[in-house]
């Protein structure tokens, strides 16, 4: 008689950092900088394209 013994092999639980997750979460904070580098590069090229600042292509100044 063979003494054999089974083990589980379990995957691990992995969190999908893409996931849309309020408060302070570290998906939170990827998303705020991504958005953040898409309004970035909405005020550059703004002011390429129009040749004013961002505030005076918007009449604030």
């Amino acid at each position: 008689m063979t003494n054999v013994t089974t083990t589980k092999v379990t995957t691990p639980v992995i969190e999908d950092r893409n996931a849309w997750r309020w408060g302070f979460t570290p998906q939170a904070e990827i998303w705020n900088g991504r958005l953040a580098m898409i309004g970035f590069s909405a005020a550059i090229l703004v002011e390429v394209f129009s040749g004013q600042g961002f505030l005076h292509f918007w009449g604030i100044l």
